[in-house]
């Protein structure tokens, strides 16, 4: 994942998502304690996951890389549905707030105060910029067009102050060094 999916995914969870052994916990306790279950959902037998959650310390081994990067992601999809979605609709009805310290500015000649450089940039943005970007999100778009639907929004909020001036330039936005959501 890439800086502002990540972003999001920070935006709508409330609790930090478990990792490590504590992750492995989770989906066990999430699946009732099935070992086959934990292990049809993370593609491995059940006696390797039998051998990951043994109370004997000689016979437990810890999940391997791939193996951790697996739970981490089945995790990450079970992890607070209802407050996720709850989060969304209050983002997708009242909008958000978007900080972010990225190169910003209209295309313009070198020299000038609009020539593109790394800005702080914290701004409210509406709600049809989180159907845009959820519904984007959803279909499988990448940081790329993530990053366009924000320069867009952020060029008609930010630099245009929607609408009022600079009309028909065009935002530069490039080199995110973080983004972060606020759904209040």
């Amino acid at each position: 994942m890439g800086k502002i999916s990540n972003g999001i995914e920070r935006a709508l969870l409330t609790r930090p998502v478990p990792t490590g052994a504590s992750a492995l916990r989770f989906l066990m306790r999430s699946e009732k304690g099935s070992t086959r279950k934990v292990a049809r959902l993370l593609g491995v037998s059940q006696r390797t996951v039998q051998r990951w959650v043994t109370k004997k310390s000689g016979a437990r081994r810890p999940p391997g890389p791939q193996h951790a990067q697996a739970i981490d992601k089945a995790v990450l999809a079970r992890w607070q549905p209802r407050i996720r979605a709850r989060r969304r609709a209050q983002a997708e009805a009242e909008g958000f707030v978007f900080h972010t310290r990225a190169r910003f500015g209209f295309a313009a000649p070198a020299g000038s105060s609009d020539d593109p450089r790394v800005r702080w940039i914290t701004q409210d943005l509406p709600g049809e910029v989180a159907r845009e970007l959820f519904a984007a999100r959803d279909a499988g778009a990448g940081e790329q067009q993530q990053t366009v639907i924000l320069a867009r929004a952020l060029g008609h909020s930010y630099f245009r102050e929607w609408g009022r001036r600079a009309h028909g330039l065009h935002i530069v936005f490039s080199d995110v060094e973080f983004a972060d959501f606020s759904i209040d």
